[in-house]
């Protein structure tokens, strides 16, 4: 599964990067001629209520969903992993500070944490990054927080601590190498996370506003039409299934790769 999730993936991406070199239509013209028209030779995926090709408009706003989504994925990881890494290497008041932001941050449910932010902020695709980014460290700081605390505690650590090697030689040295498994297991969920989170705010109108697109806003569109246009919303939300599928399929495969080294 791990091998058939990776192949997908990336040729999702590579058709939702490339194919626009290819196929030139407009995801934004308008053609009264072709309004809710099926899926067919001149439009592979039909048409919206406005007459816009639907497979232009699900490409350009999956280089949107994904573009946000990956970075504002490796925003917050760093995040984490700074934080995560300094609260189990340094303990004491350190973690306990450090844990007491996490346990904070983690009360209010996160989806309803974006809400709020976005809901007094004029989105764009900075402004989604920077807040889903804000909203999505936590996870990450705790799993590599548990697994810092647990390195930090080996004998040969500790040793390198009493000769004073410096602080940033054994964590780039030692400890990098050893949550790298973890990171990249959180890294993958976080970006279908992300993802996730901007289908949702666009979904619900507080996301990318036209005339741009994503593939959460081309779930909103079509969603008034559904019932005699299924097309509409139904290939974004595909799209976002197929992806969010396997970036879970690869995390859980990195989880047992991580697991099985750790048994053994």
């Amino acid at each position: 599964m791990f091998k058939v999730a990776l192949y997908l993936i990336i040729s999702l991406v590579l058709i939702i990067f490339l194919m626009p070199l290819f196929y030139t239509v407009s995801p934004y013209d308008l053609n009264p001629n072709a309004i809710l028209s099926s899926p067919s030779l001149a439009h592979p995926l039909g048409t919206d209520r406005l007459g816009r090709d639907v497979l232009a408009r699900v490409l350009q706003g999956g280089q949107t969903s994904l573009i946000i989504g990956f970075l504002s994925a490796v925003i917050s990881s760093i995040i984490g992993l700074f934080i995560g890494i300094n609260a189990g290497f340094f303990k004491g008041k350190i973690d306990k500070t450090i844990t007491i932001l996490i346990d904070l941050f983690l009360t209010f449910p996160t989806f309803f944490l974006l809400l709020a932010l976005v809901s007094y902020i004029q989105a764009s695709s900075v402004i989604l990054i920077i807040v889903i980014s804000i909203t999505g460290w936590m996870s990450m700081a705790r799993l590599i927080r548990s697994e810092s605390f647990a390195i930090s505690n080996k004998p040969y650590i500790k040793v390198l601590k009493l000769a004073n090697v410096s602080n940033f030689k054994i964590i780039f040295k030692y400890f990098a190498p050893l949550l790298a498994p973890i990171f990249l297991m959180s890294f993958t969920f976080s970006v279908g996370g992300a993802i996730l989170a901007e289908s949702g705010l666009s979904f619900l109108g507080l996301g990318i506003n036209p005339p741009n697109m994503s593939w959460g806003s081309l779930l909103s569109d079509g969603r008034a039409v559904i019932d005699i246009a299924w097309w509409v919303s139904f290939f974004p939300g595909l799209m976002i299934f197929l992806i969010t599928f396997c970036l879970i399929q690869i995390s859980d495969f990195i989880q047992q790769k991580a697991n099985a080294k750790d048994i053994q």
